[in-house]
């Protein structure tokens, strides 16, 4: 009998419980105690939802973010943390978030070991991306003194919990060489070497569940489907021998990708089961087949963990039984990866096209998927007949429909030429003309795009979607707001303004909603970090605009104002990789017709008078595929894509790219292809560490190294500011830095933005005036 399993759950809930829960405490509006009774109700009501599972995920749920559990199960504390004297919950936000609640700050925060940022809180942790996906960690920290302590009692709560409800339990934890993979050494240290004092912690753990009578502990290894070198190969060997003495029976989880060249490593390291992932790498299973010792359980990801397609069924079951019939009972079916990464159920999609709906499968419809692929193998085909049925009629009807095929987009993107992608001139000649049209002063300031979203703006967001405010209502609500945002620029005096963009609901949501071959979901929320969750928007045809999208916004907000207003666009390559992408054709192929889209509202913007125009490009970096070898060819489209969206301007029109939260130093080059002319990134939590990139890359044109960390309630100081610009001023040419927050505002108060960007607009005077002093 085949066994279905799960790897994770969401966590947020159905309808983002979780968020706003963790929003009322970090306010001061409720207590831990309603914020532990929300996680614990959400946690019961995911083990129900699982409950028809042969074995259900345990300590995937999380407050923040799974590998800052995981690095407080270990006692791998920052040292600036250690001395917090209050509830494990508080200093566990403080590493996330720069501080927990108010009152747990007020209360307990400025500890000897506390690094101010001018109100109190300490540095938060560093936040990258997860593998490929959208979801952001919290990056463990390591130095020469690091030591690890064991700390169970999240997990073990978790496991109690779980086993009260009746739950055939799972315990989740991330493994030993995928959590040092994922740390950064602070001083230089060398991170394998901490291999040795790591494993006793990992052994300590699961022999405190083997007490607990766990018998399986899924133990997550997703580097293995990236490059290894031999030291890291090595590390793993080291590590699961090391481990092969405890109890518990090891599930070692890999997903993402393919082993390839791992397979062999995965196959024979000592644990009782190996999971692949058999979306992304179906062509490691049959290898697998011959590697496998006879006594390892093989498990399977056959549906589709990280996007909201139907499975195929009855394909997937002419693949499936032949191995069924091979492995027998040792055999278990899984969704790909933790289903963290899609929205929880589309059952709740009740204003969602009818069509549309008829092709999707969220969280748990994805487990139905799951329980019926099982019922097939083990009682055959007919005892799931109708299903079987009902599914290949919904994926008929998506492959006819003639909404998805547009012959007119097709027939434009077969027309795309190099010259398309091209500049009037070089780098240095279009510069010259900008600085005579735009007249900046050194280190010139501005933000990222979004200012705050008001209680205001939600209200009439809500109000106007309701049909209970009509469009002109609507519109003189969101043209007080701008009005807001750019009276309250140039109070603070900076440079280059922005519109705020209240009337946006979410950078990518926003635009796709004005886009053909896109469909929206209610409540298709999933989580990017923390309590920030997103919505992304369902890419299901061919891509077109219909009319302009942004340009009456940004006009009105020019027209208020004698300084420069930026217009603000969401990337080809973010708008695809932040979508549910359809999965009919290649990527590359859909992001061109996203290219051409974009290139058209570029262009009214600037027939419309805009001399400047951002294009984030945020997810560039997270397209990247794992393995450096296929790099190239995911780069070469997705930077074409944005030299088509950005290149067709004339040179006095100046063209910005923000990217934020990923490590962009190894595409350093790819990045100045793109030949924006200026370009502003995330620094602030990694200290600048970003720039090293510049120590032997001379990047050619300007740069804006994010100097407020956005992600935090802190208030950076201006000799924060000063500092960090002064470090980037070391790699770059002043000439060519720009002052800016590292992300958009739209999830900060006004009461935080205004005396942080007082401090950076202080910050860039300062540096003025040293530089005006030193010549």
């Amino acid at each position: 009998m085949v066994i279905t399993h799960n790897l994770g759950y969401p966590r947020i809930g159905a309808r983002r419980e979780l968020k706003f829960a963790l929003e009322a405490y970090w306010r001061g509006q409720s207590s831990q105690a309603d914020l532990l009774a929300t996680g614990a109700d959400l946690r019961a009501r995911h083990w129900a939802d699982q409950a028809a599972l042969g074995l259900v995920p345990v300590g995937d749920f999380s407050y923040y973010d799974q590998v800052l559990d995981m690095s407080f199960t270990l006692g791998n504390l920052p040292e600036r943390v250690q001395g917090f004297q209050g509830a494990e919950l508080d200093n566990y936000f403080r590493v996330a978030r720069g501080r927990s609640a108010a009152v747990a700050e007020a209360a307990c925060c400025g500890g000897a070991h506390a690094e101010k940022h001018g109100d109190g809180g300490v540095a938060a942790g560093e936040m990258t991306k997860w593998f490929d996906t959208n979801y952001h960690y919290i990056v463990p920290e390591f130095t020469a003194q690091t030591r690890f302590a064991l700390n169970p009692e999240r997990l073990l709560a978790q496991l109690a919990e779980a086993r009260a409800q009746g739950v055939k339990a799972k315990p989740v934890i991330v493994g030993p060489v995928t959590y040092l993979a994922l740390g950064k050494a602070k001083d230089g240290a060398e991170k394998l070497a901490l291999l040795e004092q790591l494993l006793p912690v990992y052994a300590q753990l699961l022999d405190r569940l083997a007490a607990e009578g766990v018998e399986w502990v899924q133990i997550d290894e997703p580097l293995l489907v990236t490059e290894l070198d031999a030291d890291w190969r090595h590390a793993f060997n080291t590590a699961y021998h090391h481990l092969k003495i405890c109890k518990p029976k090891l599930l070692l989880a890999t997903y993402f990708g393919q082993l390839k060249d791992n397979a062999h490593l995965a196959a024979n390291l000592p644990v009782a089961g190996l999971h692949v992932d058999a979306i992304n790498g179906r062509e490691d299973v049959l290898p697998l087949l011959g590697l496998l010792p006879a006594h390892k359980v093989l498990s399977l990801g056959v549906v589709n963990g990280r996007n909201i397609w139907k499975t195929d069924l009855a394909a997937t079951l002419d693949w499936l039984e032949p191995l069924a019939e091979r492995l027998g009972d040792r055999l278990w079916l899984a969704p790909s990866c933790s289903l963290l990464h899609v929205p929880v159920d589309l059952a709740s999609e009740e204003r969602l096209d009818a069509n549309v709906r008829s092709w999707l499968a969220f969280a748990r419809q994805k487990l139905d998927e799951l329980a019926v692929l099982a019922r097939a193998i083990n009682e055959g085909r007919d005892a799931v007949a109708q299903e079987l049925a009902t599914n290949q009629a919904a994926l008929a009807a998506r492959r006819a429909s003639p909404r998805v095929h547009n012959p007119a987009v097709k027939a434009a993107v077969a027309r795309i030429d190099a010259q398309l992608g091209l500049r009037e001139s070089a780098y240095a000649q279009r510069a010259a003309k900008q600085a005579a049209l735009l007249k900046l002063p050194a280190f010139p300031t501005t933000t990222i795009g979004s200012f705050p979203q008001t209680s205001e703006i939600r209200q009439a967001r809500s109000e106007f979607k309701a049909g209970r405010l009509d469009a002109a209502g609507y519109q003189r609500a969101m043209h007080a707001e701008i009005e807001r945002s750019v009276r309250e620029q140039e109070t603070l005096g900076l440079d280059v303004l922005v519109h705020g963009e209240a009337e946006r609901n979410d950078m990518v949501e926003y635009f796709g909603e004005q886009l053909e071959g896109y469909a929206f979901s209610q409540f298709g929320w999933v989580q990017s970090y923390g309590s920030r969750c997103v919505k992304p928007p369902i890419l299901f045809g061919d891509i077109s605009r219909p009319q302009p999208m942004t340009v009456a916004w940004t006009t009105f907000a020019q027209s208020l104002t004698s300084k420069p207003m930026k217009g603000m666009l969401t990337g080809p390559v973010t708008i695809l990789n932040w979508s549910f992408v359809r999965d009919d054709q290649p990527r590359a192929a859909s992001c061109k017709q996203l290219a051409l889209a974009i290139r058209d509202e570029v262009l009214d913007l600037e027939r419309a008078g805009v001399r400047v125009i951002q294009i984030d490009e945020a997810a560039l970096r997270e397209g990247l595929p794992l393995r450096r070898a296929d790099w190239k060819t995911y780069l070469d489209w997705a930077i074409e894509c944005f030299r088509i969206t950005a290149n067709g301007v004339r040179d006095e029109t100046q063209i910005h790219t923000h990217m934020c939260y990923s490590e962009f130093n190894d595409i350093i080059a790819s990045i100045a292809d793109m030949d924006a002319d200026v370009i502003t990134i995330e620094t602030s939590r990694s200290d600048m560490e970003l720039l090293d990139a510049f120590n032997d890359f001379k990047y050619p044109n300007q740069i804006g190294p994010g100097v407020y960390d956005i992600h935090s309630p802190n208030i950076p100081t201006q000799q924060h500011i000063v500092g960090l610009m002064k470090k980037a001023a070391e790699r770059i040419p002043p000439e060519r830095l720009w002052v800016n927050p590292d992300c958009g505002l739209k999830t900060r108060n006004w009461h935080e933005v205004i005396p942080a960007l007082e401090q950076m607009v202080a910050a860039a005077k300062t540096l003025r005036n040293e530089v005006a002093t030193a010549a």
